[in-house]
């Protein structure tokens, strides 16, 4: 198995959970197999545990990864790590677990990737203290992107990161309104891609807002966004 290779131009790619096209999204195995090739950027997804820690899962639950079923929130660190996940085929394999933040940075920093890194849920505003000192821990502050659902957790950051790369990640309609707080914030939009068309890249990049959309694996709609002028596509297999 292999990616699906597109002209891709300008626009940067970003490897959605890793390349989880391929391997469990979100392991080790994932980031390696993204940083092994032209990807320019690693997503992830981090939620804080149940003593305070940070581990790296895109659920709120652990049951579609590890087919057993804990509450990431509501368990410690070590409940997390010591479980052992499947791979894609089902094979269970000891070396995929979930990550840490510092696993994760340090294998972007190895291999030169950019690390586009979601907080997931909303997080207190000392949270997201200890992770820009995690991310200023592993010298990655100006290769990282930071993104969120939540507008509360931009807000914060831009509060104590105020030269930080960051991104709004968004799947409703893109209304002027929007395209304002992104304007007042420095935020880039990280938006579903059903919601881009000719006017709204049109009226985001006469802004200065730049563009990132999800999770686009279609690759004749990929090649249309590449067209249209997005600035990042964010894919599970396409290359």
């Amino acid at each position: 198995m292999n990616t699906v290779k597109i002209e891709k131009g300008t626009t940067r790619l970003i490897a959605h959970r890793g390349l989880s096209g391929i391997e469990r999204e979100n392991t080790a195995s994932a980031f390696i197999a993204a940083a092994n090739r032209s990807y320019w950027g690693i997503e992830t997804d981090v939620h804080v545990t149940a003593d305070g820690k940070y581990i790296l899962i895109h659920d709120d639950d652990t049951k579609r990864v590890a087919g057993v079923e804990l509450s990431v929130e509501g368990s410690t660190f070590a409940q997390l790590r010591a479980l052992t996940l499947p791979d894609k085929d089902g094979f269970v394999r000891g070396d995929l677990v979930l990550p840490t933040p510092e696993e994760y940075f340090s294998i972007c920093k190895k291999y030169g990737k950019i690390a586009v890194f979601e907080l997931k849920n909303r997080f207190q505003k000392e949270q997201i203290r200890e992770i820009i000192d995690i991310v200023k821990h592993c010298d990655m502050v100006e290769q990282t992107i930071f993104i969120s659902f939540s507008f509360d957790n931009m807000a914060d950051l831009r509060e104590m990161l105020p030269e930080g790369h960051a991104q709004y990640l968004y799947y409703r309609e893109i209304t002027a309104e929007l395209v304002e707080k992104c304007k007042q914030y420095a935020l880039g939009l990280d938006v579903r891609h059903d919601r881009l068309d000719k006017e709204t890249v049109a009226l985001l990049k006469e802004a200065g807002v730049e563009i990132n959309c999800w999770t686009v694996d279609d690759p004749k709609r990929a090649e249309e966004l590449v067209a249209l002028g997005v600035d990042f596509i964010t894919t599970n297999i396409l290359e």
